[in-house]
């Protein structure tokens, strides 16, 4: 019969790994609309375009937006390689966004610890090279932005910021559970006897 605090305990494990799939869908939807639906524009509005693939300001003569090339930038004062830096960077993030979940989905099924290790260590690298290609974009750019300026895509990058926040702090404590329950299961316990066909 399994005690009321071994069902408690897998309880816990049980709901950690439910988040953790729902911040990681969460993750994944806020990067798809960002960098594919809003195809990487930070700010999208009638008289400015502004993302990782287009640098558009509004022409009094022609009145239209033009949409300005790399020569042009690098009059501006702002750095071709920066901005592909910061486009690379921010895109590679997606990648591992979309193949994240599957191997999530491995980890769960295997139900080894170890491998959480390794998710702790893909989402925090997803946090770092995500941070620094939106930092070194806002960088390039912010001349040109004011705070007013960013529409949906921005929103959708800083939503994902708070998520993959919120999945390092859930696998940390995915990490803290399993060694707490894991130092609880001594080689005598009721839990840990082989079960008898």
């Amino acid at each position: 019969m399994i005690s009321r605090e071994l069902l408690q305990q897998r309880c816990t494990g049980h709901l950690l790994c439910a988040l953790t799939l729902l911040e990681a869908a969460g993750t994944l939807a806020l990067m798809s609309y960002a960098l594919l639906w809003e195809a990487g524009n930070l700010v999208n509005l009638s008289d400015k375009r502004i993302g990782f693939y287009n640098f558009c300001l509004w022409n009094e003569t022609a009145r239209e937006l033009q949409c300005l090339e790399y020569k042009h930038l690098q009059v501006m004062g702002i750095s071709p390689p920066g901005v592909v830096l910061a486009r690379v960077c921010v895109y590679t993030c997606l990648v591992f966004s979309i193949f994240y979940p599957i191997f999530l989905a491995h980890v769960m099924c295997a139900d080894k610890t170890e491998d959480w290790k390794v998710i702790l260590i893909i989402l925090i690298i997803q946090k770092i090279i995500l941070s620094g290609g939106l930092g070194t974009f806002l960088f390039q750019t912010s001349q040109w932005i004011h705070p007013s300026d960013f529409t949906g895509g921005f929103l959708a990058l800083v939503g994902t910021q708070a998520l993959l926040l919120f999945q390092i702090l859930t696998a940390t404590m995915y990490l803290s559970w399993a060694k707490h329950t894991l130092l609880r299961q001594s080689p005598f316990t009721e839990e840990a006897l082989p079960i008898e066909i």
